[in-house]
């Protein structure tokens, strides 16, 4: 962990801070390149944490199976912060962050949080620079080229590419031919488990799944088989 951050004096420390956090992302997803996304429902934060028998069934199903990167979607809802409190304690082992930031209190409340990384569907400057400031990994969605090295020439090292079933398991090869290397790119939006091996070995990092890899709050077999496969080591 980097040290507190200084917000009276933004400059490299903070830099170097953010940067190494962004590293320390990539040398884990390297290690299992899958991020799983949970989405909680209005329900489940209206009711008793206790009772959010759905929510804690389906977080017990990734740990038993070894999911370590675990992006719980971020709502306005008073009771996200204590949602999240009670997963880091259930759940020590995840690396937990926060999906669908596209403001900055999203980003501040994961950065209270000590969430491991926030993503965003889409690219927004502002957002990078304040994450920059808050040393809190922000991964900044982009679909085109422009966005991609917009980007790269703010420090972003990882990207995600979204929505990546629309733009087809071939755009890394079509992006990589001209823009040579690319930052590190996790694949999201609209992708099945049984595309899972195809879109890494198509050159993408890691790859983001959600609903479809649930079904009555248990993994997919196919997802389950690619677990035992890829665990997660120290």
């Amino acid at each position: 962990m980097c040290g507190s951050l200084s917000t009276s004096d933004p400059g490299v420390g903070e830099v170097s801070c953010w940067q190494s956090r962004q590293l320390d992302l990539i040398a884990s997803l390297r290690r299992q390149p899958l991020l799983m996304v949970v989405r909680p429902q209005e329900t489940d934060l209206n009711r008793p944490l206790a009772e959010v028998g759905s929510l804690w069934r389906l977080l017990e199903s990734l740990a038993l199976h070894g999911v370590h990167h675990v992006e719980v979607a971020w709502s306005r809802h008073p009771r996200w912060p204590e949602l999240i409190q009670a997963i880091q304690h259930r759940f020590p082992a995840f690396s937990l962050g926060a999906a669908s930031i596209v403001c900055r209190d999203g980003l501040e409340c994961a950065a209270e949080l000590g969430l491991a990384y926030a993503m965003s569907p889409c690219l927004d400057d502002d957002l990078i620079a304040h994450s920059r400031a808050l040393g809190q990994v922000l991964v900044p969605g982009v679909m085109t080229p422009t966005e991609i090295h917009r980007a790269a020439l703010q420090g972003c090292r990882l990207v995600k590419l979204f929505p990546a079933a629309a733009l087809g398991i071939d755009y890394h090869r079509q992006l990589s031919a001209p823009m040579g290397s690319l930052p590190f790119m996790v694949a999201a939006g609209g992708l099945r488990v049984n595309q899972l091996s195809d879109w890494l070995h198509a050159g993408y990092d890691a790859i983001a799944l959600g609903r479809s890899a649930i079904h009555a709050d248990c993994l997919d077999p196919v997802l389950h088989a690619w677990l035992e496969s890829n665990r997660w080591s120290t």
